[in-house]
């Protein structure tokens, strides 16, 4: 496996390859990870996976410190899966040029979970515009596990007429029912077996609604049962 550091050997690279596939990524890689890239290879051999932890996207420079980390790990898991390709840029590399395209940001970032972190999908759009500018490829392998993010990259895409056709995959759990997450691996059993209670609670409550139809969903009657698990804000 080739590991590309430096945008001056991504020139290169590119100047041998016609189609690529590429899988970004921010390192700590799981079966979520694989199952991305094991569908990127199924299409293309030219897969490129990236592994870069973007500042941009954390709201909390503690997330940003915390977040796992294991390089040596996720290079034997790429070689073991067949990747040819593994970029690993530093920041200077995905920064410091001019975007030809610019950011839009849908109002649907504002939803969900981004009214709770306000400049997260615009970090992570912007790394994902850079990601594209500099690779030019074919096919974007991404998880329907990022859902809100997953719609608002098409919607950057679609609106800026980028010719890079988006893939996306289902969502992989764990034996807790969880998808999987590098974040994951910051949680102890008892914490995966609560957010275990929490999804299977959901998932209850999503079949109830879609049996009864009621005119008004009672968020408020789910909240207390989350919290009744133990969850705690």
């Amino acid at each position: 496996m080739k590991i590309i550091r430096q945008n001056k050997d991504l020139k290169k690279f590119k100047n041998k390859i016609n189609s690529i596939s590429f899988v970004p990524t921010m390192g700590g890689l799981h079966k979520g990870h694989e199952s991305l890239i094991k569908e990127a290879l199924k299409k293309n051999r030219n897969v490129v996976v990236s592994i870069f932890v973007n500042p941009k996207q954390f709201n909390s420079k503690n997330d940003f410190d915390t977040y796992p980390r294991n390089f040596k790990k996720d290079v034997k898991i790429l070689k073991k899966l067949g990747v040819k390709y593994l970029y690993y840029p530093k920041y200077r590399d995905i920064f410091s040029f001019k975007t030809k395209n610019k950011i839009y940001l849908h109002t649907f970032a504002k939803k969900l979970c981004g009214k709770y972190r306000p400049e997260h999908f615009k970090g992570v759009l912007n790394v994902v515009n850079r990601f594209l500018e500099l690779l030019n490829p074919k096919y974007l392998y991404l998880g329907k596990k990022d859902f809100q993010q997953l719609i608002l990259i098409k919607k950057h895409i679609q609106k800026n007429k980028i010719k890079t056709l988006v893939i996306s995959c289902n969502t992989i759990r764990d034996q807790y029912s969880l998808p999987y997450s590098s974040r994951n691996f910051n949680l102890n059993k008892e914490e995966r077996k609560l957010a275990s209670k929490v999804f299977m609670l959901l998932k209850k409550e999503k079949n109830k609604i879609k049996r009864q139809k009621p005119k008004k969903i009672n968020l408020l009657n789910v909240k207390k049962k989350v919290f009744n698990i133990g969850i705690l804000i």
